[in-house]
């Protein structure tokens, strides 16, 4: 089995650079697909209170035999709950769903700067009191724009651990991830491989060819080199394998800048803007 390296946080904990998506499985197959994961040898396991699949996770990962310090958990907070009061419930009915005493990351999903007044302060300021009690151990953001980052900085005490972010070679998204390297921010990447579509992009085809893997595994392996981590979705066992498969091989310095050099700008995105999503669950 490979070892899975990992990233220190800037609260010194370490995150595993891979781990397993569980966006868009369906509630009744996240357990299933969760404990496969498990089996095959992910340790890092994301899911979202939007998701509606916590309680399929929480199932696996008690009835998975590990020691629950082995395994990251992370959870996001569901839009509609960025009011202080609210978010505490969220997170109580969080860990109730996942039936564990803590997680390990705790993110605000998006800043919805149109909703709320445009505080999404206030909803950081509860997350840093759910790490001070230790039900979070770590915190952070998901789709902060840096103007977004800048004012957290300005107006908070505690650093995002992460900001997990849409990231893949049509949309590299290097000035969110530039400023979150300059100030000690964990980049995640989600939609790693743009929904497939940069699987048939000739330009990766060749490096596939060239070093014996696939397209996917080629992709993953670039976000690894660059610093961040990964999460691919799944629920086909030989797919989940051959996402693990990435710790045997490497890309030449040339590759990745090959593969980098496919950003689309805006054009590339797949996944709404953070400046302007303002989505809340009916």
């Amino acid at each position: 089995m490979s070892t899975v390296p990992t990233i220190t946080l800037n609260d010194g904990r370490q995150i595993p650079q891979l781990g397993f998506g569980v966006f868009q499985i369906d509630p009744s197959e996240t357990a299933e697909a969760t404990a496969k994961a498990l089996e095959i040898g992910y340790r890092h396991i994301d899911t979202a209170e939007m998701y509606g699949n916590e309680q399929g996770v929480g199932e696996a990962v008690r009835a998975s035999g590990l020691d629950r310090a082995d395994v990251w958990v992370t959870s996001k907070l569901n839009n509609g709950f960025h009011e202080p009061d609210t978010a505490r419930r969220a997170f109580d009915d969080t860990l109730s769903a996942l039936g564990l005493d803590y997680v390990d990351l705790f993110l605000i999903h998006w800043p919805l700067p149109t909703r709320y007044d445009g505080d999404f302060v206030s909803t950081w300021k509860v997350l840093e009191e759910f790490q001070r009690d230790g039900r979070a151990r770590s915190i952070g953001v998901s789709n902060f724009q840096v103007a977004h980052l800048e004012r957290l900085a300005r107006e908070c005490d505690v650093v995002p651990a992460v900001n997990q972010i849409e990231a893949h070679p049509y949309f590299t998204n290097d000035e969110v991830r530039a400023y979150g390297q300059q100030h000690g921010i964990v980049t995640e990447a989600w939609s790693p491989i743009a929904q497939g579509q940069v699987l048939d992009d000739a330009t990766i085809g060749a490096i596939a060819e060239r070093v014996g893997r696939t397209p996917a595994q080629v992709v993953l392996r670039w976000h690894l080199q660059r610093g961040d981590v990964v999460f691919p979705k799944s629920v086909t066992p030989s797919r989940m394998q051959e996402n693990f498969e990435l710790f045997d091989f490497e890309l030449s310095a040339d590759d990745v800048e090959q593969i980098t050099a496919l950003h689309r700008g805006e054009d590339g995105r797949t996944g709404p803007n953070p400046d302007e999503f303002d989505y809340i669950p009916g």
